[in-house]
């Protein structure tokens, strides 16, 4: 770590830098899916051009549940299961999902259910996917992927020998309106009644490798199954840690709220411009995403099917730690989280204390090294948000999105702009503190983070904390042998395991967050680049002077890879500003208004907006509080026919939509409800005893959906119903959208609805 001593300077630098960026060529490429395979290959391994031509019939349009699109979808899902040898059903009931104090939505839902069974079952293991699309869009990866996936899964298992344990397929309806499906089939069906291990397909996307990113609790046997069996792992710890803390759900979440299942939840996540929009059709599907997604299903349930399911499908003591490092998913035990973070600080200190007996540094100089090294911590990430700010201003559509449509170059950008922190940092201070005492003060803060995810985010503590350990390591050795071969070899060592901890990290958080939250890859890359800090330090001339070329080249490559990425990266018919527009017409009062969630409204939208702001969530409570609203001309919309009676401290409701509704809102107010019921389901007891209870049908049977509450209070009661269609078209004033201007991926976007009130005394 000395700077002296060093073999040939800069030249050897570039050369030590030039391995290191290969190493993190092969170690992003070992995260990245494979080439599709043919649909000529052998019977008895996926192909994803053979599921793909499932995926062409499944998203051919948009289905959302309770269409006769869904319908048709699902009909053709029933036939392919049963020639599949099968037993196949349709579970049509009610399913329910309780929202906050007084909400709670309901939907009408047939789910397909098909059994494979097992020579000698020991459990069963479930393949679950949806069947329907959001409103928006076709869904040819949301979740035709996952769809098309368990069936070519199916298609190559029937063309093997049978397996041990049953096989429970699960093709769910309503997962965009209210993940109803799965929790009716949890609730309800059983062959969920015993429990058991669950594999979740989804698609964030339309690109990318599929991660695993949420597991049960307990996850160290599943997470050891996946990492036996998977062709391509794809998962990490941490990320678990951090889906644990958002408020995201999916068709996985029935299953382990039900706390009898274990299971995986994967998806792919990149190219998430499309997602939900009616850009998510077959043809945007990377068939290598689907490759990878489908090879991983076959063989996990090929070795879940045949192992032992008793253990696995209870949770284990504790959550393991794990991460892919070149292709391996690398494991840990959850109990080494606390040594090796612990280990890792002991190491740094050691570090410390060599260096300043081997008197290459000072302790006032590693006391300014501490102090400094939290700087890049600091800045990088705030120079990754400040760069999203920039491009949003520079280009104002961008507000609207998490990620542009092409990222790619943006994201090199970010990667770059971190580099010109870091090095602009490490030059700018290296004179005045000391190459050792700032590379030891980056370890010492590389150790302190990894203690704290330890205590808050144990999956992630390896993050930190070995690329510290392992740097701190080669560092000692370095600064007691003091030979410049031992230095060289030690830095290229502590840079290549930062590098292949972490490299994945960085690539796979792009997707995951977005460039509108680019932060955290870029604090994951500063990570790395502090690991890496004696590699980086070959390259400045020995005695301090001229270091500013070093970071001056980061800064133009910054500037260059952003520039490319506004250029690649433009609006047009295949990659439209997402906008979202919804109407609301008041059939008591007759007045109407254009709404907007958007918070930058691009122009197109704006010409709907304006006039005095109306709040509208109290009259229309499937309208998100706090949207901007305009003046609409009133359309000849028939409101829902509502019949509402009461007895004693019942109080009976029917509604008939008028129009092709995709849901109903019925919201009881003015008295305490203790009591509800949807077509004959009791609503959870949690959501009741508020002031009012707001009720959400979603594909209300056309004849009509029926409730009933149990209210307490003698004064009158105010039911409000509102429903909703999907599409403005034929509205007055409405200006259909130019070519490059699209529909945000939102579940509200084109949403039409009529309100009105029926007072029951």
């Amino acid at each position: 770590m000395r700077p002296a001593g060093r073999l040939g300077s800069r030249p050897t630098g570039l050369l030590a830098l030039a391995l290191v960026a290969v190493l993190t060529w092969f170690a992003v490429l070992a995260v990245q899916p494979p080439e599709p395979v043919a649909a000529d290959a052998p019977a008895d391994v996926f192909s994803a051009e053979r599921a793909h031509e499932q995926v062409q019939w499944i998203a051919a349009e948009t289905h959302v549940t309770g269409s006769a699109a869904n319908d048709r979808v699902r009909e053709r899902l029933v036939d392919t299961l049963t020639d599949l040898g099968l037993e196949t059903r349709v579970q049509d009931t009610i399913g329910m999902n309780p929202g906050g104090p007084g909400e709670v939505e309901a939907a009408r839902v047939r789910t397909v259910v098909g059994l494979l069974p097992g020579s000698d079952p020991t459990g069963r293991l479930f393949l679950v996917a949806h069947h329907d699309s959001v409103e928006t869009g076709p869904g040819g990866n949301d979740d035709a992927a996952g769809v098309s996936s368990v069936l070519e899964t199916l298609r190559a298992l029937t063309a093997g020998p049978q397996l041990r344990n049953d096989v429970v397929v699960v093709f769910t309806d309503a997962e965009e309106a209210c993940l109803c499906g799965a929790e009716a089939f949890v609730d309800q069906d059983e062959l969920a009644a015993d429990g058991g291990v669950v594999l979740n397909l989804e698609a964030r996307g339309t690109s990318g490798p599929p991660v695993t990113f949420e597991t049960s609790l307990g996850n160290a046997g599943v997470a050891a199954a996946y990492a036996a069996a998977a062709v391509h792992p794809v998962a990490t710890s941490f990320a678990v840690e951090v889906y644990r803390l958002l408020p995201n759900d999916t068709d996985f979440s029935p299953f382990l709220d039900a706390g009898t299942f274990t299971g995986l939840n994967t998806a792919y996540i990149d190219g998430s411009a499309a997602y939900h929009t009616p850009e998510d059709t077959p043809s945007r599907m990377d068939r290598g995403s689907l490759q990878a997604m489908g090879d991983n299903a076959l063989a996990l349930t090929r070795s879940l099917g045949a192992a032992d399911l008793t253990g696995l499908s209870t949770p284990s003591a504790s959550d393991a730690t794990y991460f892919p490092v070149l292709g391996a998913l690398v494991t840990l035990p959850g109990w080494t989280v606390w040594p090796l973070a612990g280990l890792a600080a002991l190491t740094v200190l050691g570090l410390a204390v060599a260096a300043r007996h081997r008197r290459t540094t000072t302790v006032p100089r590693l006391l300014a090294g501490l102090g400094a090294g939290l700087l890049p911590l600091v800045l990088a990430p705030l120079a990754a948000q400040g760069l999203w700010a920039l491009l949003v201003l520079v280009r104002p559509d961008y507000a609207g999105m998490t990620d542009p449509w092409q990222p790619g170059w943006y994201r090199a950008g970010v990667v770059a702009l971190v580099l010109l922190v870091l090095l602009g940092w490490y030059a700018l201070l290296r004179p005045r503190v000391g190459a050792v005492a700032l590379a030891v003060g980056g370890l010492a803060w590389l150790a302190v983070l990894g203690l704290v995810l330890a205590a808050f985010a144990p999956g992630g503590s390896y993050l930190a904390a070995l690329p510290a350990l392992v740097a701190a390591v080669t560092g000692t050795v370095a600064v007691l042998v003091g030979s410049p071969v031992v230095r060289l070899v030690a830095a290229l060592v502590g840079a290549a395991v930062a590098v292949v901890v972490l490299a994945p990290t960085v690539v796979l958080f792009f997707p995951a967050l977005g460039l509108a939250t680019g932060g955290a890859p870029a604090l994951f890359a500063v990570f790395l680049g502090l690991a890496a800090l004696p590699v980086l330090e070959l390259l400045f001339p020995a005695e301090g002077r001229g270091s500013w070329p070093v970071p001056a080249v980061a800064g133009v490559l910054a500037v260059a890879l952003v520039g490319t990425g506004l250029v690649v990266d433009r609006f047009d018919a295949d990659h439209p500003v997402p906008t979202q527009l919804m109407y609301a017409l008041d059939a008591d009062t007759g007045d109407a208004w254009w709404v907007s969630t958007e918070d930058a409204p691009v122009d197109w939208t704006q010409q709907y907006l304006g006039g005095d702001p109306v709040e509208l969530s109290g009259a229309f409570p499937v309208l998100p509080e706090g949207a901007r609203t305009g003046p609409a001309e009133p359309a000849d919309l028939p409101a829902p026919e509502v019949t509402a009676t009461r007895e004693d401290d019942t109080v009976t409701v029917r509604v008939e939509p008028r129009r092709d509704a995709r849901l109903v809102v019925v919201e009881v107010r003015g008295v305490t409800v203790t009591g509800a019921e949807v077509e004959g389901r009791e609503v959870p007891g949690e959501v009741l005893g508020e002031g009012r209870l707001t009720v959400t049908v979603h594909a209300p049977p056309a004849d009509g959906v029926d409730l009933a509450f149990t209210v307490t209070g003698d004064g009158p009661v105010d039911v409000r119903v509102v429903d909703g269609s999907d599409g403005l078209a034929d509205l007055p004033g409405f200006v259909p959208r130019p070519d490059d201007v699209g529909v945000a991926g939102t579940h509200t976007s084109d949403l039409l609805v009529v309100g009105a009130t029926v007072r029951v005394d």
